[in-house]
Protein backbone atom coordinates (compact mmCIF):
# COMPACT_ATOMS: atom_id res chain seq x y z
CA UNK A 1 0.00 0.00 0.00
CA UNK A 2 1.47 3.23 -0.96
CA UNK A 3 2.55 5.23 2.67
CA UNK A 4 -0.03 8.53 1.57
CA UNK A 5 -3.13 5.65 1.73
CA UNK A 6 -1.98 4.71 5.17
CA UNK A 7 -2.24 7.62 6.16
CA UNK A 8 -5.38 8.26 4.33
CA UNK A 9 -7.04 5.74 5.88
CA UNK A 10 -5.69 6.42 9.88
CA UNK A 11 -7.01 9.92 9.56
CA UNK A 12 -10.05 8.90 8.12
CA UNK A 13 -10.92 6.96 11.53
CA UNK A 14 -9.23 9.15 14.16
CA UNK A 15 -8.42 12.17 13.98
CA UNK A 16 -5.65 14.42 16.51
CA UNK A 17 -8.56 16.49 18.17
CA UNK A 18 -9.52 13.91 20.63
CA UNK A 19 -6.14 12.64 21.47
CA UNK A 20 -5.19 16.63 22.40
CA UNK A 21 -8.77 17.56 23.56
CA UNK A 22 -8.30 14.60 26.49
CA UNK A 23 -6.41 16.12 29.89
CA UNK A 24 -3.57 14.29 29.63
CA UNK A 25 -3.45 15.21 25.46
CA UNK A 26 -3.69 18.88 26.02
CA UNK A 27 -0.11 19.07 28.29
CA UNK A 28 1.16 18.81 24.98
CA UNK A 29 -1.06 21.16 23.05
CA UNK A 30 -0.73 24.06 25.87
CA UNK A 31 2.74 23.36 26.23
CA UNK A 32 3.65 24.14 22.42
CA UNK A 33 1.14 27.07 22.25
CA UNK A 34 2.77 28.49 25.18
CA UNK A 35 6.31 28.10 23.34
CA UNK A 36 4.37 29.61 20.21
CA UNK A 37 3.05 32.70 22.11
CA UNK A 38 6.88 33.39 23.41
CA UNK A 39 7.72 34.51 19.50
CA UNK A 40 4.64 35.20 17.49
CA UNK A 41 4.13 39.00 17.75
CA UNK A 42 1.24 41.08 15.96
CA UNK A 43 1.71 41.50 12.28
CA UNK A 44 2.88 37.69 11.99
CA UNK A 45 2.52 35.63 9.20
CA UNK A 46 2.02 31.97 10.41
CA UNK A 47 2.42 29.19 7.95
CA UNK A 48 1.09 25.34 9.56
CA UNK A 49 2.47 22.50 7.48
CA UNK A 50 0.52 19.14 8.47
CA UNK A 51 -2.45 21.61 10.12
CA UNK A 52 -4.83 18.12 10.40
CA UNK A 53 -7.84 19.30 11.21
CA UNK A 54 -6.61 22.96 12.63
CA UNK A 55 -6.34 22.71 16.12
CA UNK A 56 -3.24 25.13 16.52
CA UNK A 57 -3.99 27.20 13.21
CA UNK A 58 -7.60 28.26 14.25
CA UNK A 59 -6.29 28.78 17.84
CA UNK A 60 -3.97 31.22 16.32
CA UNK A 61 -6.13 32.68 13.69
CA UNK A 62 -8.87 33.29 16.44
CA UNK A 63 -5.79 35.33 18.61
CA UNK A 64 -5.67 37.41 15.46
CA UNK A 65 -3.35 36.03 13.73
CA UNK A 66 -2.52 35.75 9.61
CA UNK A 67 -2.41 31.41 9.43
CA UNK A 68 -2.20 29.58 6.05
CA UNK A 69 -2.38 25.94 6.33
CA UNK A 70 -1.28 22.84 4.26
CA UNK A 71 -2.15 19.29 5.11
CA UNK A 72 -1.81 16.10 3.02
CA UNK A 73 -5.61 14.37 3.87
CA UNK A 74 -8.65 15.80 2.32
CA UNK A 75 -10.97 14.19 5.33
CA UNK A 76 -8.65 16.88 7.53
CA UNK A 77 -9.27 19.43 4.92
CA UNK A 78 -13.17 19.10 5.64
CA UNK A 79 -13.13 18.95 9.19
CA UNK A 80 -10.37 22.13 9.35
CA UNK A 81 -13.24 24.09 7.00
CA UNK A 82 -15.98 23.13 9.13
CA UNK A 83 -14.22 24.87 12.04
CA UNK A 84 -13.17 28.06 10.33
CA UNK A 85 -15.58 30.98 11.66
CA UNK A 86 -15.97 33.79 9.84
CA UNK A 87 -13.47 36.35 11.28
CA UNK A 88 -10.46 34.15 11.08
CA UNK A 89 -7.49 35.29 8.86
CA UNK A 90 -6.85 32.02 7.79
CA UNK A 91 -6.63 29.39 4.83
CA UNK A 92 -6.25 26.16 3.60
CA UNK A 93 -4.42 24.14 1.08
CA UNK A 94 -4.23 20.72 0.22
CA UNK A 95 -0.16 19.57 -0.08
CA UNK A 96 2.53 17.87 0.89
CA UNK A 97 5.46 18.82 3.76
CA UNK A 98 7.91 17.75 0.89
CA UNK A 99 6.65 20.28 -1.89
CA UNK A 100 6.04 24.18 -0.67
CA UNK A 101 7.10 25.17 -4.40
CA UNK A 102 3.11 27.54 -4.25
CA UNK A 103 4.16 28.78 -1.34
CA UNK A 104 7.28 32.15 -2.07
CA UNK A 105 10.96 32.32 0.08
CA UNK A 106 11.22 34.16 3.06
CA UNK A 107 7.34 34.81 3.38
CA UNK A 108 6.38 33.87 7.39
CA UNK A 109 7.81 34.98 10.69
CA UNK A 110 6.63 31.12 12.37
CA UNK A 111 6.70 28.44 10.63
CA UNK A 112 5.07 25.15 12.36
CA UNK A 113 5.85 21.36 11.43
CA UNK A 114 3.83 19.92 14.37
CA UNK A 115 3.05 16.36 12.43
CA UNK A 116 4.86 15.62 9.14
CA UNK A 117 7.77 14.30 10.99
CA UNK A 118 5.22 12.14 12.32
CA UNK A 119 5.16 10.27 9.23
CA UNK A 120 8.19 10.51 6.93
CA UNK A 121 10.60 7.32 7.66
CA UNK A 122 13.76 8.34 5.74
CA UNK A 123 16.82 11.10 6.50
CA UNK A 124 16.26 12.52 2.80
CA UNK A 125 12.28 13.12 3.23
CA UNK A 126 13.05 14.37 6.70
CA UNK A 127 14.99 16.85 5.51
CA UNK A 128 13.28 17.64 2.43
CA UNK A 129 10.12 18.74 5.26
CA UNK A 130 12.89 20.67 7.08
CA UNK A 131 14.69 22.70 4.51
CA UNK A 132 10.83 23.41 2.38
CA UNK A 133 9.79 24.87 6.06
CA UNK A 134 13.29 27.13 6.78
CA UNK A 135 13.02 28.16 2.82
CA UNK A 136 9.36 30.01 3.46
CA UNK A 137 10.71 31.20 6.59
CA UNK A 138 12.03 34.82 6.93
CA UNK A 139 15.28 35.20 8.29
CA UNK A 140 15.74 35.40 11.71
CA UNK A 141 11.87 33.66 12.27
CA UNK A 142 11.27 30.32 14.37
CA UNK A 143 10.45 26.77 12.98
CA UNK A 144 8.64 24.63 15.84
CA UNK A 145 9.07 20.93 14.63
CA UNK A 146 7.30 18.02 16.78
CA UNK A 147 8.54 14.43 16.65
CA UNK A 148 7.42 10.90 18.49
CA UNK A 149 10.15 10.05 20.77
CA UNK A 150 10.80 6.16 20.61
CA UNK A 151 11.32 5.46 24.54
CA UNK A 152 8.31 6.49 25.83
CA UNK A 153 6.38 4.05 22.85
CA UNK A 154 8.56 1.46 23.83
CA UNK A 155 8.21 1.93 27.58
CA UNK A 156 3.88 2.27 27.73
CA UNK A 157 2.69 1.21 24.35
CA UNK A 158 5.32 -2.09 24.56
CA UNK A 159 5.69 -2.65 27.72
CA UNK A 160 2.60 -1.48 29.32
CA UNK A 161 -0.07 -1.38 27.37
CA UNK A 162 1.27 -4.18 25.04
CA UNK A 163 -0.10 -2.48 22.61
CA UNK A 164 2.59 -4.64 19.92
CA UNK A 165 4.82 -6.79 21.30
CA UNK A 166 8.71 -5.99 22.19
CA UNK A 167 9.93 -9.29 21.29
CA UNK A 168 8.48 -9.22 17.46
CA UNK A 169 8.85 -6.15 16.98
CA UNK A 170 12.87 -6.81 18.33
CA UNK A 171 13.05 -10.12 15.49
CA UNK A 172 11.44 -7.36 12.68
CA UNK A 173 14.34 -5.07 13.03
CA UNK A 174 12.34 -2.18 14.35
CA UNK A 175 13.99 -2.30 17.54
CA UNK A 176 17.65 -2.85 18.24
CA UNK A 177 17.39 -5.49 21.01
CA UNK A 178 21.23 -3.73 22.06
CA UNK A 179 20.32 -0.32 22.19
CA UNK A 180 16.43 -0.37 21.88
CA UNK A 181 16.83 2.31 19.43
CA UNK A 182 13.36 1.86 17.36
CA UNK A 183 12.44 2.58 13.86
CA UNK A 184 9.73 2.06 11.64
CA UNK A 185 7.89 1.97 8.73
CA UNK A 186 4.87 3.39 6.65
CA UNK A 187 2.42 0.60 7.71
CA UNK A 188 3.50 1.34 11.17
CA UNK A 189 2.36 4.78 10.80
CA UNK A 190 4.48 6.81 13.21
CA UNK A 191 8.25 7.71 13.12
CA UNK A 192 9.57 7.37 16.36
CA UNK A 193 12.98 8.78 17.16
CA UNK A 194 15.84 10.09 19.88
CA UNK A 195 17.07 13.36 20.18
CA UNK A 196 20.40 12.13 19.05
CA UNK A 197 18.35 11.44 15.72
CA UNK A 198 16.81 14.96 16.03
CA UNK A 199 20.31 16.25 16.41
CA UNK A 200 21.93 14.62 13.35
CA UNK A 201 18.93 15.98 11.13
CA UNK A 202 19.75 19.61 12.40
CA UNK A 203 23.31 19.44 12.16
CA UNK A 204 23.59 20.56 8.49
CA UNK A 205 20.85 22.99 8.66
CA UNK A 206 21.50 26.55 8.60
CA UNK A 207 19.11 27.33 11.84
CA UNK A 208 19.80 28.15 15.58
CA UNK A 209 18.50 25.97 18.49
CA UNK A 210 16.61 28.18 20.89
CA UNK A 211 14.48 25.09 22.97
CA UNK A 212 13.92 21.52 23.01
CA UNK A 213 11.07 20.84 24.88
CA UNK A 214 9.98 17.78 26.20
CA UNK A 215 5.93 18.61 24.90
CA UNK A 216 4.05 16.08 26.54
CA UNK A 217 6.71 15.38 29.49
CA UNK A 218 5.58 12.42 31.73
CA UNK A 219 1.81 12.65 31.06
CA UNK A 220 1.87 9.71 28.32
CA UNK A 221 3.20 7.60 31.02
CA UNK A 222 0.42 8.61 34.05
CA UNK A 223 -2.62 9.55 31.45
CA UNK A 224 -5.14 8.18 33.17
CA UNK A 225 -3.85 9.62 36.61
CA UNK A 226 -3.76 13.25 34.87
CA UNK A 227 -7.31 12.71 33.29
CA UNK A 228 -8.76 12.34 36.66
CA UNK A 229 -7.07 15.08 38.10
CA UNK A 230 -9.23 18.12 39.49
CA UNK A 231 -8.57 21.54 38.05
CA UNK A 232 -6.44 22.75 41.08
CA UNK A 233 -4.13 19.48 41.15
CA UNK A 234 -4.20 19.83 37.27
CA UNK A 235 -2.69 23.42 37.30
CA UNK A 236 -0.49 21.81 39.64
CA UNK A 237 1.04 19.51 37.59
CA UNK A 238 1.47 21.92 35.05
CA UNK A 239 3.65 24.27 37.04
CA UNK A 240 5.99 20.75 37.68
CA UNK A 241 5.94 20.23 33.80
CA UNK A 242 6.55 23.66 32.66
CA UNK A 243 9.17 23.48 35.28
CA UNK A 244 11.10 20.36 33.52
CA UNK A 245 10.08 20.21 30.30
CA UNK A 246 13.52 21.54 28.88
CA UNK A 247 15.64 19.70 31.00
CA UNK A 248 18.28 17.02 29.20
CA UNK A 249 16.52 14.26 31.64
CA UNK A 250 13.47 14.87 30.72
CA UNK A 251 14.11 14.58 26.90
CA UNK A 252 13.82 11.07 26.47
CA UNK A 253 10.27 10.28 28.94
CA UNK A 254 8.49 12.50 26.82
CA UNK A 255 5.97 11.06 24.03
CA UNK A 256 6.48 14.01 21.92
CA UNK A 257 9.35 16.57 21.36
CA UNK A 258 8.90 20.30 19.52
CA UNK A 259 12.33 21.50 18.24
CA UNK A 260 11.99 25.23 18.44
CA UNK A 261 14.66 27.42 16.21
CA UNK A 262 15.98 30.59 14.33
CA UNK A 263 16.42 30.51 10.76
CA UNK A 264 19.79 32.15 10.25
Amino acid sequence: MDANQYLTDYYNRDGEDGRLASRHGSVEFLTTMRYIGRYVKPGDRIIEIGAGTGRYSHALARQGYSVDAVELIQHNIDVFQRYTEPDEQITITQGNALDLSGFADDAYEIALLLGPMYHLFTKEDKQKALREAIRVTKRGGVVFVAYCISDASILVSGFKRKAFSITEFIEKGFIDPRTFSASSEPALLFEIVRKEHIDELMSALPVTRLHYVATDGYAFHMSSEIDSMDNAEFDLFMQYHFATCERGDMAGLTAHSLDIFRKD
